[in-house]
């Protein structure tokens, strides 16, 4: 079922689309490309596991996500590697993210939620979510 209203931002892990299946897919991703804002979902794979998609082309040319965000991201996807949170095939941007592999709804959507964030330039979630290595 299409969304009616746009995502906040930030958006709540709660309000984060499930996009499971082809038809779920596109009516999420052409919504946020008619409303001009990042794409963010979660999908259900077949081996029970989760994966979070963002995409920042459909916000337009008026959107850019700094080199720091871009880094952060960067930084937060390795270490969720390095946990086995996330697959190896992991893609960190610097326009679409994916996150394969995710072990659980909540989980995918608190991903989810806090890489929608800092794509719109806060990252204080994100680093709360995966916090770099020390």
């Amino acid at each position: 079922m299409p969304l009616v209203q746009p995502l906040p931002v930030p958006c709540p892990a709660h309000l984060i689309p499930d996009a499971t299946g082809t038809d779920a897919f596109d009516a999420a991703y052409r919504q946020a490309l008619a409303q001009h804002v990042v794409f963010v979902a979660i999908e259900f794979e077949k081996r029970q596991r989760w994966t979070v998609k963002a995409d920042t082309l459909t916000a337009g040319s008026g959107h850019t996500v700094d080199e720091a965000v871009n880094d952060a991201v960067r930084v937060a996807i390795t270490h969720l590697i390095q946990n086995h949170e996330v697959d190896l095939d992991a893609y960190a941007g610097p326009v679409y993210f994916i996150m394969h592999g995710v072990r659980s709804e909540a989980r995918a959507r608190e991903l989810a939620a806090a890489l929608h964030a800092a794509l719109y330039g806060d990252w204080g979630p994100l680093t709360r979510v995966a916090p770099p290595a020390s």
